[in-house]
């Protein structure tokens, strides 16, 4: 079991799930070390130059995986030479249904530490509740309308707050080893659902408009996003209009024992902090 001696390293440590991870280890007492290209330690997937100093000393990797996925192996190799002997890797669920040519990085990631002959485990989760108040469907919400090709299937959003917990326990424990885990809500709500709940909590006036996928892409061009982008956003929300991730999964459940944050405690939180003031 990794003790509070272990330092452990947390990529993507400015992040959503990244900066509540950290908080939790160091609340409890483990030595955590924040990297990013903006953090308290530098890494950069881009400047194998950064990962030596990132990985010195670490035992235990969060893998927050790249966006090339030549670099997946590369970095694994080196961790485990370094004296990495455990990787908890963030995935997405339902990565091995999509194209195979989108998220190539997380697929790299999830095979490379499948096969680095280390301790590992896997976190595939749902959306996160938080893309409405910290990322990509924040500023739409703010403007008054979400516009997605999503269809009308639900998605069981999963709180960056239980993704991170999640983590924290399996990179300080032994338990559950070479499994992999879908990490969501307790309950799937349709966009229009999620929307109407944020707009409650808030007092706002917002609503959900749904839109072609051929839409949706001349949008995110227009945002200056490249083509890659809106393919691999499109391929997410038509597996999302599908329905192939609106089944709640237990990840959560099982490694914690408590049951996952809901989205409307999730929207009343976030409103009472501000999120959409």
């Amino acid at each position: 079991m990794t003790t509070h001696t272990d330092e452990i390293l947390v990529l993507g440590g400015t992040g959503k799930t990244g900066r509540r991870l950290v908080h939790a280890l160091r609340a409890t007492g483990h030595a955590v070390r924040a990297a990013s290209r903006s953090g308290e330690t530098r890494f950069d997937w881009t400047d194998r130059h950064t990962w030596a100093a990132a990985l010195d000393g670490a035992t235990a990797v969060y893998l927050v995986a790249p966006e090339d996925p030549a670099l997946a192996d590369v970095f694994v190799e080196q961790a485990t030479e370094a004296g990495v002997r455990r990787f908890v890797a963030l995935s997405a669920r339902g990565i091995g249904d999509l194209p195979a040519d989108v998220f190539q990085g997380m697929a790299a990631a999830e095979r490379a530490v499948r096969t680095s002959g280390v301790a590992w485990t896997i976190l595939q989760p749902n959306n996160f509740s938080q893309n409405f108040s910290e990322d990509m469907w924040h500023a739409p919400l703010l403007s008054g309308r979400l516009a997605l090709p999503v269809g009308s299937a639900p998605e069981p959003f999963v709180d960056a707050r239980d993704i991170a917990d999640v983590a924290a326990a399996l990179l300080t424990s032994d338990r559950h080893q070479g499994r992999t885990f879908v990490l969501s809500g307790p309950r799937a709500v349709t966009f229009t659902t999620a929307v109407a709940t944020i707009a409650e909590a808030s007092g706002r006036a917002m609503r959900y408009a749904e839109i072609t996928p051929e839409e949706f892409r001349d949008l995110v061009l227009a945002a200056g996003w490249p083509e890659a982008a809106a393919t691999e956003l499109n391929a997410m929300y038509a597996a999302m209009r599908s329905g192939a991730w609106a089944e709640p999964g237990d990840g959560v459940q099982r490694v914690l024992g408590r049951e996952p944050i809901d989205f409307a405690t999730y929207a009343a939180g976030a409103a009472t902090a501000g999120a959409w003031s």
